[in-house]
């Protein structure tokens, strides 16, 4: 689904991503964990080919074809999503109208609404005077109306409860099992794996990927003993 080759990005004049190298097959949900400014979200960002995320070497292949060249909405029809961290608020335009715009299925739209609690907000402006979970559930709504075949997701569960967390992570989990997509979660709290089931995780430190492995193990790791423990477990792979 997604092959990513030798991928260095500079931002503003700065090497963010050095070298990066990552493969996600069909039906495959990858988790990336890592620290504030590793890379993680400039990774998903030069994905959806935003600009001022620019490829100073490798390349980005999606089904096959190569889209470092693509603008972002070709990159869209093409068929990736982003769930983003910080969502806009979106004045004059109603969270319906947006429905309406990316989903023509009537019955699907109202059935997704009502399975995320956003009936009530279907005829206000996109997430202006939203909660933090009302935005994020706008948000899931939006990016699953598409329906994309591969997700980026940056921090789904990001200042939300538990109690929107579990109903989100039920959504997103139905919606990726039964129409076999692809997803790259970003995650600091890891409480997005009680419901995505996500077999391959990896850490980002410094713009590299560090090591990688079974998500929920190395979480743990993570919590118990830092990031600094990746590093040392991969010099000592590497010296080995």
């Amino acid at each position: 689904m997604l092959e990513i080759n030798n991928l260095s990005v500079e931002v503003q004049g700065k090497t963010i991503l050095k070298e990066i190298n990552l493969s996600i097959g069909k039906n495959e949900i990858m988790v990336v964990f890592g620290p504030n400014g590793s890379g993680k979200t400039t990774l998903i960002k030069t994905i959806m080919g935003f600009s001022g995320y620019n490829v100073r070497s490798g390349e980005i292949i999606f089904k096959g074809d190569r889209i470092n060249d693509l603008e972002t909405e070709e990159r869209v029809k093409q068929g990736i999503g982003i769930m983003y961290q910080h969502p806009p608020k979106i004045r004059g335009v109603r969270l319906a109208q947006i429905a309406e715009f990316l989903s023509k299925d009537k019955a699907k739209n109202k059935e997704l609404a009502e399975r995320l609690s956003l009936t009530e907000h279907l005829n206000r402006d996109v997430n202006l005077d939203f909660s933090g979970g009302e935005i994020k559930r706008s948000e899931l709504f939006q990016v699953l109306l598409q329906d994309p075949d591969f997700l980026l997701l940056d921090e789904p569960e990001s200042g939300v409860d538990l109690e929107n967390i579990s109903l989100m992570g039920s959504v997103l989990n139905d919606y990726l099992k039964q129409r076999e997509k692809s997803a790259l979660i970003i995650t600091h709290t890891g409480y997005i794996m009680d419901y995505v089931k996500a077999k391959r995780g990896c850490v980002m430190i410094d713009g590299r990927f560090w090591c990688a492995g079974g998500p929920k193990e190395m979480f743990e790791t993570i919590k118990e003993k830092g990031y600094i423990k990746c590093t040392e477990c991969h010099d000592k792979k590497r010296i080995e």
